[in-house]
């Protein structure tokens, strides 16, 4: 008798086919997660095989598969850029891929899944397979990126829920006392401000304990948080000052790793059912808590000490220096040991030396203004969820809480944290030199306004200017990294979406998924089910983003060419029939074009911008080009079988409109398998125009355009009804 993770002998071309399984997932959950589903079906059939394939995409799984399905299945193929469910796979043979290994390699995966390993179920997640590797898709790297960004998107909603909640009670309830700004006991304000510090309290929890459950799943979210909170609580190891969103980090990857480890400790039968939720978390929970605040804890609480002796020593001294390295200090790790330090020095200060306090509340709020400004400068840099975090750091900020500058710190610390730096140094800076003066221990642009600062035009000369430093050097360094996307390594390359059309839901958590997404992923571990567009949003943290550039002027030929052809079709206006609409009306006869007169890609972009404003839906032609792209810089839409689809998220459009052209020719888009793109679509929707409707279509799309017999048609259509009637078989 055979084992059910045991293929047939001899099954394969020569004898009886496998029945193989598998699941495609992609961070955005349109393009890519379709077309490897349709090669890896394509392949199985060509093989002999019989195959069924579960999509997990942002209009949720589809297809999926049974417990039954499972059961008599030979093999499964994970081919995803984010976290699959794989309890349900236990006994069975399972190769794990990235996504652009089953549209690429799918019959190499189908011949790797027989000897592939058997998944046990144990929290060893079966090896990425050898074409992976081969690849060089960087997914060693890409785990700890996730984990990170999965930690992060669930943190956001803490911040900013915490953060204005406190902001709003100091603002309407404060009275500006010795002590800082007080607000009484006994009202409203006080009950608001309370219900905004325990919000904030459990941010830190929540950013360790959602890394290590991206990491080892359900067990390690226990410890991770309870790792997080004793990071954040400086208390149980004897320091003024908790470790902070460094330590949240720090204690999120040593539970999910501990976790790991002692899910690989072999144990009785009669033991295991209760290892994921006795067993696991209390060892984890007590290990790491107890390494924590007996061997991290002290010399945590040393710095702590050293650093405050050290800037007693530097009173006296230099005032635009002790303002630089109070600043750095500030603006170092935003609420963890080395912030502490400095604003409690300061407060320390406060009935003396004033003008030490000055300096401290001119850096305060620097990190959040400067990341809020950022996100309005270049919006295409962030993702929504981003953009949404800085207009709420900007309102914390205002309010001195330097923690609103958390989540772009964490999620890309080597570009934020410096820029954060950078300006605190110049905002302490300036305060020190102009001798500013704070009288309560508190920061930012709120105690001006309540009368504690001596010095108000050179205390927000301070805070405009690091404001201005932060956000152009966060801007600088993200764009010679590559963006938020070059955080995701060499992911970028396989996991990113080449039709990234999706809105980012705000304040989803992700990421992740992370998204992405993540996010990455995105609630990495999470079964994406009818809820998957929330699951992915931490990975679309990571590859939903957009790069902003300046197209004023033309950059490639073929405008006028365009405009001329167009203008008549824009004049005349004519209804369209209903027979000439296809993807339910987004494309119909006028945003059809036979041939393309473009050679370039920068002119065939303008060139199918001016195809779809003919339609009317187009507002502005100029901010469609521009859109375009910058969704190009950031990565090309270039997808390989001579397709391209080109695309924006503006609001430029007052509709959602998709146009088609062809060249005959080939235009080169630098796509992956280094085909010249000759199927060109255009996709263009308004920045709120989003739902299951558009995004089934999308898919539909993708799906329709994998098979060659399907593009040769379209190639060889004699004029546009001949393509809307191919395209009609989208349906």
């Amino acid at each position: 008798m055979t084992s059910p993770a045991d293929p047939p002998n001899g099954a394969g071309a020569s004898g009886p086919g496998l029945k193989l399984l598998a699941v495609t997932a992609c961070p955005t959950g349109i393009a890519h997660t379709y077309m490897a589903a349709e090669k890896l079906a394509q392949a199985a059939e060509s093989l002999g095989h019989s195959m069924k394939v579960e999509t997990q995409g942002s209009i949720g799984a589809e297809n999926v598969l049974s417990d039954n399905d499972v059961s008599q299945a030979d093999g499964i193929i994970i081919a995803a850029d984010k976290d699959v469910d794989r309890s349900r796979f236990i006994g069975k043979r399972v190769l794990v891929v990235g996504v652009a290994d089953g549209i690429h390699r799918p019959e190499r995966l189908i011949e790797q899944v027989r000897n592939a390993p058997v998944y046990q179920g144990d929290g060893q997640k079966p090896q990425r397979g050898a074409a992976s590797a081969a690849s060089g898709d960087g997914k060693g790297r890409s785990v700890t990126y996730k984990a990170l960004m999965n930690g992060v998107s669930y943190m956001i909603p803490f911040v900013v829920v915490g953060g204005l909640l406190i902001a709003v009670s100091l603002a309407l309830g404060g009275d500006t006392t010795s002590k800082g700004i007080v607000i009484p006991d006994d009202s409203f304000w006080k009950t608001v401000n309370d219900i905004g510090s325990i919000g904030f309290a459990l941010m830190i929890p929540a950013l360790s304990g959602y890394i290590a459950y991206a990491i080892a799943d359900r067990p390690a979210l226990v410890p991770g948080m309870v790792g997080g909170w004793i990071a954040a609580h400086g208390e149980l190891y004897d320091s003024e000052a908790g470790a902070g969103f460094i330590g949240a980090i720090v204690t999120g990857f040593l539970a999910g790793y501990l976790v790991l480890w002692i899910k690989r400790v072999k144990v009785p039968k009669f033991v295991q059912p209760i290892m994921p939720i006795i067993v696991i978390p209390i060892v984890a929970t007590s290990a790491l808590g107890l390494f924590f605040i007996y061997v991290l804890g002290e010399p945590i609480s040393w710095v702590f000490e050293r650093l405050t002796d050290w800037l007693g020593g530097l009173t006296g001294t230099s005032a635009a220096l002790l303002g630089i390295i109070l600043g750095l200090m500030i603006a170092f790790d935003m609420g963890g040991p080395v912030n502490k330090t400095a604003f409690l020095f300061g407060a320390g200060l406060v009935s003396k030396n004033p003008e030490v306090m000055g300096a401290c509340a001119a850096a305060i709020p620097v990190p959040p203004l400067g990341q809020g400004l950022a996100t309005l400068l270049r919006r295409r840099m962030f993702d929504d969820q981003e953009r949404e975090t800085g207009l709420a750091a900007l309102f914390m900020g205002f309010f001195g809480i330097t923690e609103g500058a958390i989540p772009f710190a964490a999620a890309r610390p080597a570009r934020v944290i410096p820029a954060n730096m950078l300006g605190g140094a110049v905002a302490g800076a300036i305060a020190g030199v102009a001798s500013v003066e704070d009288n309560v221990p508190h920061g930012g642009p709120i105690v001006a306004v309540l009368g504690a600062v001596g010095g108000v035009p050179m205390f927000f000369v301070a805070v405009v200017v690091g404001t201005a430093v932060t956000a152009l050097v966060t801007i600088a360094l993200m764009s010679l990294g590559g963006g938020r996307g070059a955080d995701a390594d060499a992911d970028a390359a396989g996991a990113a979406e080449a039709v990234s059309l999706v809105p980012s839901p705000a304040g989803a958590p992700v990421l992740a998924g992370v998204g992405s997404g993540g996010g990455t992923g995105a609630a990495s571990g999470a079964v994406a089910d009818s809820s998957a567009s929330g699951a992915v949003a931490a990975s679309d943290a990571a590859a939903l983003k957009t790069v902003s550039v300046s197209a004023a002027e033309p950059r490639g030929g073929g405008k006028a060419e365009a405009e001329a052809e167009a203008a008549p079709e824009a004049e005349a206006a004519p209804e369209v029939d209903a027979a000439d609409q296809v993807l339910s009306g987004y494309l119909t006869g006028q945003t059809v074009k036979e041939r393309l007169t473009a050679d370039g890609k920068d002119a065939a972009i303008r060139e199918m911008a001016e195809l779809l404003a003919a339609t009317g839906k187009v507002a502005d032609t100029a901010e469609l080009v521009r859109a375009a792209f910058a969704r190009e810089d950031q990565g090309t839409t270039g997808l390989g079988e001579e397709i391209a689809i080109p695309h924006a998220k503006t609001d430029a459009v007052t509709a959602p409109v998709v146009g088609f052209a062809r060249s005959p020719e080939g235009i080169e888009w630098g796509a992956p398998d280094g085909t010249k793109a000759r199927l060109v679509f255009m996709i263009a929707v308004p920045e709120a125009a989003a739902g299951d409707e558009h995004l089934r279509i999308l898919a539909l799309l993708s799906r329709k355009l994998m098979g060659a017999e399907f593009r040769e048609r379209l190639l060889g259509a004699a004029d546009v009804a001949a393509i809307l009637r191919v395209l009609g078989e989208i349906e």
